[in-house]
């Protein structure tokens, strides 16, 4: 990501935060701005490692309630499979993503396909089961990977 594209993502997030009357903290923004920046996603002890050279004397706590608050803003994505998280691609309204996670590279897409979100709703509610967070993730091989490999 870009100076410019990161500067859009931050103020984005800094108008969503004052629309919802919540507060984006510094610390809350430098987790954020990390993740934006990062060329893969990041576990909580990473970003811990890169905030040492922005933050004086981070700690886990800071870095745990900080992704909390993140996720539960949309502006982050948790990504289970590798105990990581991303920035989010369209924190602009509540979704439900679908990430394709290449095991070679790392490179993660975010995409969004409702008709994906609304078939496993529809696959859950005709069991009981009820939705708190809907997490789909698709290990493979992204096409630079591929590419590299059938040359």
């Amino acid at each position: 990501m870009n100076n410019k594209e990161l500067s859009h993502v931050l103020a984005r997030a800094e108008l969503l935060c004052q629309e919802r009357g919540v507060r984006l903290t510094e610390q809350r923004k430098t987790v954020l701005q990390l993740l934006c920046v990062s060329d893969k996603p990041l576990s909580a002890y990473e970003l811990l490692d890169r905030m040492r050279g922005v933050v004086k004397n981070p700690a886990p706590p800071t870095v745990y309630r900080a992704l909390d608050f993140l996720l539960e803003q949309g502006l982050v994505h948790k990504l289970e499979s590798l105990h990581a998280y991303i920035g989010c691609a369209h924190p602009d309204h509540p979704h439900a993503s679908q990430f394709l996670i290449c095991d070679n590279c790392g490179e993660v897409a975010e995409v969004e396909d409702a008709s994906v979100a609304k078939s496993l709703k529809a696959a859950g509610e005709a069991i009981g089961f009820h939705t708190r967070r809907p997490v789909v993730e698709v290990l493979g091989t992204c096409a630079q990977c591929t590419a590299k490999r059938n040359n």
